[in-house]
């Protein structure tokens, strides 16, 4: 079985949040649910409340509680997420993609996932105008060798941050997208690393509208889908199918 069915995705489009944290459960629930079978291969949609989603390794590090503290001040919710990775900063400017899947074996495939699925996120954002390739680049908040970024005539800037968690059954890969006002996001992470005394380059935070002014989330969200809707067709080898 490969990392991804590529068949017929269920999509929900989340309009309302229901708050950062109860935000972030919804998402272990459908896992859980889709683990359980009582649902299929879902991608959910939202645009988030603004939350600081410190990673695991954060919460153990002696500067958490003031970063925690530097979040409020900043407007932002502090969370530990269940997800790897280090501490990322997203609101209402943001687009969050939560692709789950019931899998025999959801270890198998993990990487593969983040290739497949980087790829796809950049294929997105390429439709919306943004040079954008999947790749670590040097300095950039919570890294990864499978964020996505953009091409700008000055500088890289990280756009999408990843992430996976997976239990027996299921598996939920989680992407960040920032699509609008890069300011307070930088802000925060700022402050926030300066607390956990991480090293990072201010620099390569930024948004979709940085480098292509005038998308908007909704734009970037249908562009999303479309790209799902045709890997799914390519997967099928026919020109007609559903995401």
């Amino acid at each position: 079985m490969s990392a991804w069915s590529q068949g017929s995705l269920q999509v929900i489009h989340q309009d309302l949040s229901a708050g950062a944290a109860a935000d972030l459960d919804r998402g272990i629930k459908l896992l859980r649910d889709a683990a359980a079978g009582t649902i299929g291969p879902t991608l959910r949609l939202y645009r988030p409340q603004p939350t600081m989603a410190f990673g695991q390794r954060d919460a153990r590090l002696a500067g958490f509680d003031a970063a925690a503290r530097a979040a409020r001040s900043h407007g932002f919710e502090p969370l530990v997420r269940r997800a790897g990775g280090r501490a990322a900063a997203y609101h209402r400017g943001c687009l969050i993609v939560d692709h789950i899947e019931p899998h025999t074996d959801a270890i198998a495939g993990s990487r593969e996932r983040f290739s497949l699925l980087g790829a796809l996120l950049a294929e997105a954002l390429r439709r919306v105008g943004v040079d954008a390739a999947v790749g670590e680049i040097p300095g950039e908040y919570c890294p990864g060798e499978f964020s996505v970024h953009g091409n700008g005539a000055t500088a890289q800037l990280k756009l999408v941050g990843t992430a996976q968690r997976v239990i027996a059954g299921a598996w939920l890969f989680s992407s960040v997208i920032v699509v609008e006002n890069s300011a307070p996001i930088r802000a925060v992470l700022e402050a926030t690393y300066a607390a956990l005394d991480l090293n990072w380059d201010p620099l390569t935070a930024g948004a979709v509208e940085d480098l292509t002014p005038g998308v908007s989330v909704e734009d970037v969200a249908a562009a999303v889908v479309a790209v799902y809707s045709g890997a799914a067709r390519r997967a099928a080898g026919s020109t007609s199918g559903s995401v």
